[in-house]
């Protein structure tokens, strides 16, 4: 039990001693860049299901079913 103790301990001092957080500017700037990304990443995704969709729908007309 004292390992599990020595363990909460160390991570703690990690935490509060180590670890460098970012400033709240810092926080801003990078969530909006990943906001940006993941809008980008959502609408190459959209555009890549509409085509499919239209190109199997395509091809089901030329088959004929």
């Amino acid at each position: 039990m004292s390992k599990f103790g020595s363990y909460i301990q160390e991570a703690y001092d990690e935490l509060i001693h180590k670890v460098t957080w970012p400033t709240w500017n810092e926080l801003q700037q990078t969530t909006v860049i990943v906001l940006v990304a993941l809008a980008i990443t959502t609408m190459i995704m959209l555009g890549m299901n509409v085509a499919s969709e239209k190109v199997i729908t395509l091809i089901y007309n030329l088959l004929g079913n």
